[in-house]
């Protein structure tokens, strides 16, 4: 994958994280904190909030995989050369 995808998909991943965060009223990475040191377990007893939480997890989860494979391939490149420029006529 590229960069510019990976930065596409984040961000698109972004906007549904957003979606959960204005919910809930919390970031994503307090809310990934808490579920994995089983902080929520109370609230798997809705099934609303267990159904959300699930995706809530695994979109952050996509999330962070893509932000490691971001990040290690900006390390291998110079920003010159992998920065899509348009220049302007």
């Amino acid at each position: 994958m590229e960069i510019y995808e990976l930065v596409l998909e984040m961000k698109l991943l972004e906007r549904r994280l957003t979606l959960y965060e204005e919910k809930y009223g919390v970031l994503s990475d307090d809310f990934y904190s808490a579920l994995i040191t089983g902080k929520l377990e109370e609230y798997d007893a809705y099934d609303e909030t267990r159904t959300d939480f699930s995706r809530w997890k695994g979109i952050f989860e996509t999330w962070l995989r893509r932000k490691e494979k971001y990040t290690q391939k900006m390390q291998k490149n110079d920003l010159a050369k992998v920065m899509r420029f348009q220049p302007v006529y």
